[in-house]
């Protein structure tokens, strides 16, 4: 496989240095900014497999440069790094197109972790969970994993987490899957900020398939999610 790209956008010069070296050291590749000025123009140069975001940034914060990013290149995993615990930040956060959220402090082992687990290079499930195709979800075609939604020639590019948790539901039609399997899976871990986050993924997805009436996402609450069409 093909080393990993990296967009590294963090403004302290210490932590920046740490992330970069030991990112690095694991045969990652780094490209590192200090402002979301220089974030953004780096962006545009080149491509990268994933990024990794400070929220608070000298002349802006991670949110709305994520948001700039995200007119442009909507599939790219996305991870926060913050200080900003709050539930709003949190939720703030995944709908400015983020994938993921980290707070600080973290360690290095739980941010590999994640960026692997975005990559799809973590917690892979059986070969039917990960084929590629195009697949009919009522209304609905799914390409996946392009996480392209077309209904009636209207597309719609879902991101990397969204496109994962849709296809986990989309295998297990007409079944429960367990909040804890999808927070294991995606997010690996279980806590109150996954979850949150989780809850916001879900919302989103429902409101990319309520033009068809017949598309359910059934919540039974605190056990799991059923998706039916």
């Amino acid at each position: 496989m093909n080393a990993i790209k990296i967009l590294f956008v963090e403004d302290e010069p210490a932590l920046a240095e740490i992330i970069k070296e030991s990112l690095e050291s694991k045969n990652f590749i780094v490209s590192h900014a200090s402002t979301v000025a220089n974030g953004l123009v780096a962006h545009k140069a080149d491509i990268f497999d994933i990024l990794i975001l400070d929220v608070m940034l000298p002349d802006g914060d991670g949110f709305s440069m994520l948001k700039k990013i995200r007119l442009t290149d909507r599939t790219t995993p996305a991870i926060f790094l913050t200080s900003k615990s709050l539930p709003s930040d949190v939720v703030n956060g995944f709908e400015s197109g983020a994938s993921d959220y980290l707070k600080k402090p973290f360690s290095m082992d739980e941010l590999i972790i994640r960026i692997r687990s975005l990559l799809g290079m973590v917690n892979l499930k059986s070969f039917e969970t990960h084929k590629k195709g195009v697949y009919q979800i009522g209304e609905f075609l799914f390409h996946y994993p392009e996480g392209l939604l077309v209904y009636k020639g209207a597309k719609k590019y879902l991101t990397f987490r969204e496109a994962e948790i849709l296809n986990m539901l989309r295998v297990q039609q007409e079944k429960m899957i367990s909040r804890k399997e999808l927070l294991l899976t995606h997010w690996e871990n279980d806590d109150y900020f996954s979850g949150r986050s989780l809850d916001v993924f879900i919302t989103k997805l429902r409101k990319y398939l309520k033009a068809d009436p017949s598309i359910a996402i059934l919540n039974f609450r605190g056990q799991g999610y059923k998706l039916i069409f």
